[in-house]
């Protein structure tokens, strides 16, 4: 199983980026995904997650600014992020939820 992210990194207060999560070596569609960041001296936090269905959840600090989606037939999960705050600042780590968690690597997310 691997998880790539792409699609990170340095936008000013109030713009927007689209971070990508290329999956591969499992049945993409039969997991659920999910979007985990964490800060500098922070713990690892749930922005958003998404069923094998299409289901979606978002963090409270993340509703109405942020949009997951899935695109089952290219193996990839999406984050639109708009009017980003300096507190995303971030690595954002893409997850599969399948017979056990699988993380991609992370993606930097700076906002200034």
């Amino acid at each position: 199983v691997q998880l790539v992210e792409s699609g990170g990194g340095s936008v000013q207060a109030g713009g927007s980026l689209k971070l990508s999560c290329a999956a591969s070596g499992y049945a993409f569609r039969r997991c659920g995904m999910g979007w985990y960041r964490q800060a500098p001296g922070k713990e690892r936090e749930s922005v958003s997650g998404i069923t094998r269905t299409g289901a979606t959840g978002y963090a409270d600090s993340v509703k109405g600014r942020f949009t997951i989606s899935r695109d089952n037939a290219k193996n990839t999960l999406y984050l639109q992020m708009n009017s980003l705050r300096i507190e995303d600042t971030a690595a954002y780590y893409c997850a599969a939820f399948c017979d056990r968690t699988y993380w991609g690597q992370g993606t930097q997310v700076t906002v200034s």
